[in-house]
């Protein structure tokens, strides 16, 4: 691993392998959202790679519209985009799709965009960018682990899970 402006670029197969993704009937959808296409474009490859199933969108207008036709189990959003910010995005997700569990990242989120989401009664949390893909497959993880233990207990596909 070599460093680069204070993060690690690290091989892809240095990226752990979640087996518990890769065994659940059906894999687990997370949608990665990132006005930057190479940061959307890596971390989606990142998640397929250790077992889930990445979409990716370039815009929150279009992740909205792509969660209309097939729901994202988990979003993972940056919060500063043009047009409609992450934390606007994952209030219109948990809207449309209310099981979806959501994890932001920024290089600099604003105090006064992630208290809109608190006042609404969301405490998503909040990666700061880089992430350390190890880092970032831990929290999908443990957004995750709700999702995927109500399912497998209950035989559903999703279900209602408070964020």
């Amino acid at each position: 691993m070599s460093p680069t402006c204070g993060s690690q670029v690290v091989s892809i197969d240095e990226v752990p392998v979640d087996e518990t993704a890769e065994t659940l009937e059906g894999r687990l959808t997370v949608m990665v959202v990132d006005d930057e296409p190479l940061v959307a474009d890596t971390l989606a490859m990142i998640l397929t790679h250790a077992g889930y199933r990445a979409v990716r969108a370039y815009d929150a207008k279009t992740a909205l519209e792509m969660a209309s036709v097939r729901a994202p189990d988990l979003l993972i959003s940056d919060v500063a985009m043009p047009e409609m910010n992450g934390v606007e995005l994952a209030l219109g997700m948990v809207s449309l799709v209310p099981a979806c569990k959501v994890v932001l990242f920024s290089g600099h989120a604003r105090s006064a965009d992630l208290m809109r989401a608190y006042d609404a009664g969301h405490d998503f949390p909040l990666m700061a960018k880089p992430m350390h893909p190890t880092e970032m497959l831990g929290q999908v993880a443990r957004s995750l682990e709700q999702v995927s233990m109500r399912s497998s207990a209950d035989g559903a596909g999703l279900l209602a899970v408070s964020a």
